[in-house]
């Protein structure tokens, strides 16, 4: 049950974390007021729709229907509850930093209201920002907004989240733990009961000043991403090694507790909304206090290379002009939509640069893909279209759907597993490639 002191709350920005969010509150016995400029997606949401594709979302929204109500504009969304989650974008600049160009707008806003309300209100940022940003540029635009006082006639806290598209809700629920910057005391406490009430899972609270919260924030995104390019390295490594096979290496290396074996896959690179830019981020506050960190700039240049590191196993591996190639995934992650810096689709844009006639299936990006690809490649209606369409087979996204696909439509087919990903009536059929990987798992010839 929600904490006795905060029973009702908004959320600003109902965007892919943020109704997911709201949601989960509202799931909680919170009734929760949702603020977003996009109508249709306001309409949606009242509607008991999802407009956001997110597993399980849907149904939460409608298991809770009457305690989440959206709503184009702030009234009531500050007056009217205890507390306001702002779920803003903070989009890259060209310098890498995170702008707070739609952060500063729904804080003026807060902060009119907060001026209106005559008793304590909590106003939580969840949004990734750099460090300085809640200090230097948040806490005195809310003061000023609203004629108050931080820390005495309302809190102020940073609580970003650590969760990955397609299990947002579970990482909501069940969070590895919580990081909260806080104004003051009281307000870290208020945080920490809403999120005691919505984990099922009692996860560690960690509770700092915000500068140190913000560089958290960052810190941890960039040492995940290490962990990816070194295990693309580890891969890289073991296809140049006769009987090399990175997932033997991973696996020994992963019994470290030192290292452990989260995110130690040697795969296509990492993408997203957030792995790339938060590692650059990271990379450029240091630059901008004086510190080095050439780990993180190391990173993305690995990272960058993967496509094209690729492109020129899988020549080595058949691939050759004339080719139609297939593409499955296109999203940069299975179990959602994105196709945010998703190396899958940086793959198909580079194949058809170097001239191949390329097919593409997604199981729900095809749309979002169209928006990038355009008209440069073939948009199959299903994976057995795909596959039936091509001579060569890239396993680019790991979706499960892709498991159904029947075997014997690979036959006569070269397939190239960036995953490591199909099982064997797949690979015993097709001449089979994979990364990571210094010969093919059946030999250099087809087995079919």
């Amino acid at each position: 049950m929600p904490s006795t002191k905060i029973r009702s709350v908004s959320v600003v920005g109902l965007g892919k974390l943020g109704l997911c969010l709201a949601a989960v509150l509202a799931s909680k016995g919170y009734r929760v007021k949702g603020v977003e400029l996009d109508k249709p997606k306001v309409d949606a949401i009242n509607r008991m729709k999802s407009p956001i594709y997110e597993p399980g979302l849907e149904q939460l929204i409608q298991e809770d229907a009457g305690r989440l109500v959206a709503s184009t504009t702030y009234e009531g969304a500050v007056v009217g509850t205890d507390a306001t989650f702002v779920v803003v974008p903070t989009p890259s600049d060209d310098s890498g930093a995170f702008s707070l160009k739609f952060v500063v707008p729904a804080m003026e806003s807060i902060g009119r209201e907060l001026g209106a309300k005559n008793r304590y209100h909590l106003v939580v940022l969840t949004s990734t920002v750099m460090p300085g940003s809640m200090d230097g540029t948040v806490r005195p635009l809310l003061e000023k907004a609203s004629g108050k006082v931080c820390g005495k006639d309302f809190g102020l806290c940073y609580n970003p989240e650590f969760i990955a598209l397609g299990n947002v809700i579970g990482g909501l629920l069940r969070p590895d733990f919580i990081l909260i910057g806080e104004s003051d005391p009281e307000a870290g406490s208020l945080l920490m009961a809403i999120q005691h009430c919505i984990c099922d899972n009692s996860p560690p609270i960690e509770r700092m000043e915000f500068v140190n919260a913000e560089l958290a924030k960052i810190a941890v995104n960039s040492f995940v991403t290490m962990k990816m390019s070194f295990a693309n390295t580890l891969a890289e490594i073991s296809e140049k090694t006769p009987g090399g096979n990175v997932d033997k290496i991973t696996s020994a290396i992963g019994r470290d507790k030192r290292i452990g074996t989260a995110y130690l896959k040697g795969a296509l690179g990492y993408g997203g909304p957030c792995f790339p830019r938060d590692n650059v981020a990271f990379a450029r506050y240091a630059k901008s206090v004086g510190a080095q960190a050439r780990i993180a700039e190391a990173t993305n240049l690995v990272n960058i290379g993967q496509t094209k590191r690729i492109v020129s196993q899988m020549q080595e591996k058949g691939l050759r002009k004339g080719m139609k190639v297939g593409v499955l995934g296109l999203s940069y992650k299975p179990d959602t939509n994105v196709v945010d810096q998703s190396q899958s689709l940086v793959l198909a844009q580079l194949l058809n640069e170097l001239g191949y006639e390329v097919s593409v299936f997604d199981p729900a990006a095809m749309e979002n893909a169209k928006t990038v690809l355009g008209d440069t490649v073939r948009y199959s209606r299903s994976a057995e279209d795909c596959v039936k369409a091509s001579d060569y087979v890239i396993l680019a996204t790991p979706w499960r759907d892709f498991l159904n696909i029947t075997a014997r439509l690979f036959r006569r087919k070269v397939v190239f597993d960036c995953w490591r990903f199909f099982k064997d009536d797949t690979i015993r059929a097709s001449t089979y490639f994979c990364i990571g990987q210094g010969q093919n798992r059946w030999g250099e010839a087809s087995n079919s």
